[in-house]
C-alpha cells in the first residue's frame, strides 16, 4: 500500500512516500526543506516531486498520514489542509499522528527521552517518551525551564529535537543528534496498524496548544474628524 506522509509542524516541510505491508513500513521517496517561512510554497511541489520519483499518480495512494503538531498555526495548517483536501478528493482515508512522536519515538532506546520543537516566543513544544518510545507526558507548550523541570521529574536522561538543540543550555540534558525534525517513516509506522486494517479516516484535528498570534480587531478606528 502506497501512503503519502506530510508534516509541516516545524520549519522542516516534509513530504514522503512509504510502502506499508504486513512486514513493516519501507521509505520510498522523500523531500524535506527547512524553511520556517515557506510551508505554503514548498509542500505541494514536494508532494508532486515524491510522486514523480516513483512514477506514481495521486490515484495510486492508499492513504495519507499527516503530522498533527503541535506547531505554529500558520505552518501547521498547511500540511493538514493539504492532507485533508487530497483525502477528500481522492476518496482515501487520512490518519493523524502527533508530530512529536516522530521525534521522540525513534530516539527512545531503553531510557526516557524529552522531545522538543521550537514554539517561538522563547517556548518549546515538548513531550516525554519512556524507554519503549511510548509518550508518557505531553504534548505541552512551556518555557524550556518548565519542560526541563518536568523532564527531571520523569527521570529523563536525554533530549532530542530542534527545540532541544536550541535550548540545550536551559534543558541541561545530553542531546541526540537525530531526528531533529519529525521522521515521516516513523509517522507512517505509528499509523500502520490503522492503515493495514483499512480503518475509517479520521478528522485531522491540529494540536495548536495555544491561540494564534493574529487576533481580530476589537474596535473600529474612526475615519472622520
Amino acid at each position: 500500500m502506497l501512503v503519502l506522509v506530510v508534516d509541516s509542524s516545524t520549519p522542516a516541510v516534509t513530504a514522503a512516500l512509504v510502502e506499508v505491508s504486513a512486514d513493516g513500513v519501507t521509505p520510498r521517496a522523500q523531500r524535506c526543506t527547512v524553511d520556517a517561512r515557506a510551508h505554503g510554497e514548498l509542500l505541494a511541489p514536494q508532494v508532486d516531486a515524491v510522486l514523480a520519483d516513483l512514477d506514481a499518480r495521486p490515484r495510486d495512494l492508499t492513504a495519507i498520514v499527516a503530522g498533527l503538531g503541535p506547531g505554529p498555526f500558520t505552518g501547521l495548517r498547511v500540511g493538514l489542509v493539504t492532507a485533508a483536501t487530497m483525502g477528500q478528493v481522492l476518496g482515501i482515508p487520512t490518519y493523524g499522528v502527533c508530530s512529536l512522536d516522530g521525534i521522540g519515538h525513534p530516539a527512545a532506546a531503553g531510557e526516557p527521552v524529552l522531545a522538543a520543537s521550537d514554539a517561538r516566543r522563547r517556548e518549546v513544544y515538548w513531550a516525554v517518551y519512556d524507554g519503549a518510545g511510548q509518550r508518557i507526558a505531553g504534548p505541552n507548550v512551556d518555557a524550556p525551564a518548565v519542560a526541563a523541570e518536568r523532564a527531571r521529574d520523569l527521570a529523563v536522561t536525554v533530549a532530542v529535537g530542534d527545540g532541544a538543540h536550541r535550548y540545550a543550555d536551559v534543558l541541561g540534558l545530553p542531546l541526540r543528534a537525530e531526528p531533529r525534525y519529525p521522521d515521516p517513516t516513523v509517522l507512517a509506522a505509528l499509523a500502520a496498524e490503522r492503515i493495514r486494517a483499512q480503518a475509517p479516516g479520521e478528522p485531522l484535528t491540529p494540536l495548536y496548544l495555544r491561540r494564534p498570534d493574529a487576533v481580530a480587531a476589537t474596535g473600529h478606528k474612526p475615519v472622520l474628524p
